[in-house]
């Protein structure tokens, strides 16, 4: 796995690793790995619906394939803590990869799954908590446009070289009224109509 995209993300594109990332527990533990910072099973599990114990061998098992790794900062010798080992990851298979291709889809699949739940846990919980500055900047955009394929690269270049300072930007540096903003970006080609 690489880290070479402006974001600093993993690059998955090991059928193995799309596999085992593919589990929706393990999801939700990177995901909040990466979001709230480094933690222990004992202290991940309420966050992600499971038992410590279930926790702690899914946290295994990502660490096998690279996404987390150990964390000393845990405060207690008895449980061991862990870190995202990156802020984001992508995973794109090689071309021809037919197994990696249908891992990847698999993981894409649990992906959307996921984030269709983002919207309305922030409908529901954070924006009426908004201020109104913030709940006005806040919201959905569903916009169609005809590319080529090269506009399109074109387009998600364009918009990472506009996001990459905010995504790489030490947190210590935010300026002070500073807060998290989460990005749900989509790109769905859509297929020609027959």
């Amino acid at each position: 796995m690489s880290l070479t995209n402006r974001y600093g993300d993993l690059e998955i594109s090991d059928p193995q690793a799309l596999r085992a990332l593919a589990h929706p527990t393990r999801l939700a533990i990177l995901e909040r790995l990466q979001r709230h910072g480094p933690s222990t099973a004992s202290r991940l599990a309420p966050h992600v619906g499971a038992t410590p114990s279930v926790v702690s061998w899914h946290l295994r098992h990502l660490a096998g394939f690279g996404l987390i790794t150990d964390w000393d900062g845990a405060g207690s010798k008895r449980e061991r803590g862990w870190q995202a080992a990156a802020r984001g990851y992508r995973f794109a298979p090689r071309e021809g990869d037919a197994e990696a291709h249908e891992a990847a889809r698999q993981l894409g699949m649990e992906h959307f799954a996921a984030a269709a739940e983002v919207p309305m846990r922030w409908l529901e919980h954070d924006e009426p908590r908004l201020s109104p500055k913030w709940q006005e900047l806040s919201g959905l955009a569903n916009t169609g446009i005809r590319l080529t394929a090269d506009e399109l690269v074109a387009l998600e270049d364009g918009i990472e070289r506009l996001i990459a300072p905010f995504v790489n930007r030490p947190e210590a540096d935010a300026p002070q009224d500073a807060r998290n903003v989460r990005l749900l970006r989509y790109t769905l080609a859509e297929a020609d109509e027959s």
